[in-house]
């Protein structure tokens, strides 16, 4: 991956800023995207403090039009863009029936319809010059119903589907499309759901009044975990892999 240029949106979240690391320490120029400034700020510098090749784009990706001129402007800064990796994301906790519209809209704006703008202005370069590689970050919960995740689950299907579609559109041209599903992974998504000292542990062991198994390995998953899936399925070594959707954690989901 060595002065290829990687963008990842979601750069300064838990997930997206280890995939940042991965990628820049692999040799990778990363054009780190992120709606919040000053957090990506903060991801970018201990990068680039170390020596590796990183630069801020601060952007919300619910924009189409923001998306559009940060991609241009990436293009003309760096480089082509060989590597997407699509890791923003949100999450609203509530019973279906009493999500409200805004909690609705925000999380697809983000966990879809944010996939859908920063893929298709990326992938059209990409198509142009007959290469590149795109991994969504989803969710085990796209395939595993989760109570109190509606919107969530939801939101990630639509983005794995739409990732994988996009991918048998555009393989002709040598692209591919994959899709990696973390299941509970360390970080402040995670423990913004936990009311208290408990929640690792019972993230752990189970919910069963949540209809939840536990993690059969025993362990939450690091953020580095699933930076690995990513970089494993962008790079060449999985040259021959499209379409897939990866699933990293633990066993949770029991092999769905």
């Amino acid at each position: 991956m060595e002065n290829s240029i990687a963008l990842v949106t979601g750069a300064a979240g838990g997930i997206g800023s280890a995939v940042a690391r991965a990628l820049a320490e692999r040799g990778a120029v990363v054009a780190a995207v992120d709606r919040d400034a000053e957090p990506l700020d903060d991801v970018v510098g201990k990068l680039t403090a170390e020596g590796l090749g990183a630069t801020a784009f601060p952007t919300d990706v619910t924009r189409s039009d923001l998306v559009e001129r940060t991609v241009a402007e990436v293009e003309e800064r760096l480089g082509p863009v060989e590597y997407l990796v699509n890791a923003a994301g949100v999450l609203r906790l509530g019973e279906a029936i009493g999500l409200t519209d805004e909690d609705w809209n925000a999380t697809f704006a983000v966990n879809t319809t944010g996939v859908f703008h920063v893929s298709r202005a990326v992938v059209r370069h990409m198509r142009a010059r007959g290469r590149g590689s795109v991994v969504t970050v989803a969710s085990n919960a796209a395939g595993t119903p989760r109570t109190e995740m509606a919107a969530y689950a939801a939101s990630k299907a639509a983005a794995t589907m739409f990732t994988q579609s996009l991918g048998l559109e555009v393989a002709r041209y040598g692209i591919r499309c994959n899709v990696v599903a973390p299941g509970s992974t360390d970080t402040p998504m995670l423990s913004g759901m936990w009311a208290d000292d408990s929640g690792r542990a019972r993230t752990i062991e189970g919910r069963p009044e949540s209809f939840k198994v536990g993690i059969p390995l025993a362990k939450i998953a690091r953020p580095s975990d699933i930076a690995d899936a990513v970089v494993f399925l962008l790079s060449d070594r999985a040259s021959h892999i499209t379409l897939h959707s990866l699933t990293v954690d633990g066993g949770a989901a029991l092999g769905r």
